[in-house]
């Protein structure tokens, strides 16, 4: 497996097989033995697409001119997105009214420059292992606000020690971190980007290997600098180290300290909080009946399993000013029977909204090993047009979207209220500045700072 493989959008594949990338249906996703399906990368599927599936330039200039496709929604027509109209006539009638990708967004106080976001990434940086971020990671960030990107969500920064995804990884468990964010959130802001934070705990995901540390897939031994992990049950998520169950206590503790983290984001100057409730870390553990087998108030039904993320929702609400935004990154499927699902997902989306969540972060997947995930452009969209429409919040739609007319389309069919650019933003990380010249938007009203102003499209 390559290093490319490992994650997609902070979505953490590392620990159990990345599953058969070949599309299939949302209904027969979770039928079936998963166990069995077949183990392939992303390589094969790239291969596939490459031989005889893809078409040409020419081929699809061709079709255009005779008037055939435009309706088409195949794997392969996103292949040749550049090609292909941003919005057909009937969609134009249909979005007049609908914001673009370059139009403003208010949330509370703050105001978003564009619909284009960077989403949370990991990249287990922080190699003094100290929760501190470092030169890289100002690089990282700050590029992407001179970039265009309307607001950029820093990675997954651990409220705990224990919280760790890596020993890599960033955090804001003590006060003592503050200062290190300060230099990363002003110059994010300068670039004009609106800086925000992911705030997560692993859970039984935790104390795992990256690249900077080895053990890569596993638990790291204590002697490497790992730790015992925890969980709402005594059940390991894959081959990792088996997780002993939180106490009601120590849930308690764990809700303060993400509210304590809030407030030190808000110090360093964070204008917006995100909480990870995705991916099959603690929250989404405690979400799912899969992972979640507690017979107290933090299980049981959905009210019960809910409980613990609508606590850290109140407590964060309750630490940073009414005008900071606050965001939940929720995964809208785990693709696994009897798992977590969007029928849950709309109806707690429902519950946040009331307890002063702003917008849903949607994603899928991360708590279970071995499940078939129709990996393929826009596979995440469908859940988060559902979560908008029906729990009228404010969404967010990630997955596979990676060209400026593909973005647009999203927007213009109502299906989100943002997109995040995540592996593209990885290669491009002026993305949003291409993609304004690709969708033929003045070079006047695209975000560029003073200094590149000179070298715009």
């Amino acid at each position: 497996m390559s290093n490319d493989d490992l994650t997609h959008e902070n979505f953490d594949f590392r620990g159990f097989d990345v599953p058969d990338l070949k599309a299939v249906t949302l209904a027969s996703s979770s039928d079936g033995d998963q166990s069995k399906q077949p183990k392939t990368k992303h390589e094969d599927a790239s291969k596939n697409r490459k031989h005889g599936k893809k078409k040409s330039k020419s081929d699809a200039r061709s079709k255009k001119r005779a008037g055939a496709g435009k309706t088409s929604e195949s794997f392969d027509d996103y292949e040749d997105y550049e090609e292909r109209e941003a919005v057909s006539k009937a969609d134009k009638k249909v979005s007049k009214d609908r914001p673009g990708l370059f139009a403003p967004m208010t949330l509370r106080e703050v105001t978003v420059r564009n619909r284009i976001w960077l989403p949370p990434m990991c990249t287990y940086s922080s190699f003094a292992r100290d929760g501190r971020p470092t030169p890289f990671h100002y690089q990282h960030y700050v590029s992407r606000a001179f970039g265009g990107f309307g607001m950029v969500i820093v990675e997954s920064t651990a409220v705990a020690p224990e919280g760790r995804i890596t020993p890599c990884d960033l955090g804001l468990w003590e006060d003592g971190q503050i200062d290190a964010w300060r230099w990363i959130v002003d110059g994010i802001r300068e670039a004009g980007a609106v800086p925000a934070i992911q705030l997560n705990h692993a859970g039984r995901k935790a104390s795992t290997g990256c690249f900077a540390v080895g053990y890569d897939g596993q638990s790291v031994p204590e002697e490497a600098g790992g730790w015992p992990t925890m969980a709402p049950s005594e059940i390991a998520f894959g081959g990792l180290r088996t997780p002993r169950a939180l106490s009601v206590d120590e849930i308690h503790g764990l809700v303060g300290a993400f509210a304590a983290a809030a407030g030190r984001a808000v110090a360093a100057g964070f204008q917006t909080i995100q909480i990870h409730a995705a991916h099959g870390y603690l929250i989404s553990q405690f979400l799912d009946p899969l992972s979640n087998e507690r017979d107290d108030e933090y299980g049981g039904d959905l009210t019960g399993r809910s409980r613990f993320l609508v606590e850290v929702v109140d407590a964060v609400r309750g630490a940073v000013p009414e005008g900071v935004p606050v965001l939940v990154r929720i995964s809208a499927t785990d693709w696994a029977a009897g798992g977590w699902d969007l029928d849950q997902t709309i109806a707690l989306s429902k519950v946040l909204k009331e307890h002063g969540v702003d917008v849903m972060d949607v994603s899928t997947g991360g708590i279970m090993s071995g499940v078939s995930i129709p990996v393929k452009p826009n596979y995440q969209v469908p859940f988060s047009e559902q979560v908008k429409a029906k729990a009228d919040i404010p969404v967010t739609a990630v997955g596979l979207i990676t060209k400026p007319k593909q973005a647009a389309k999203i927007l213009a069919h109502g299906e989100a209220d943002a997109v995040e650019i995540g592996r593209a933003a990885l290669r491009d990380p002026y993305w949003p500045l291409r993609a304004a010249n690709k969708l033929g938007i003045p070079s006047t009203e695209i975000p560029y700072a003073p200094q590149y102003v000179a070298g715009a499209y």
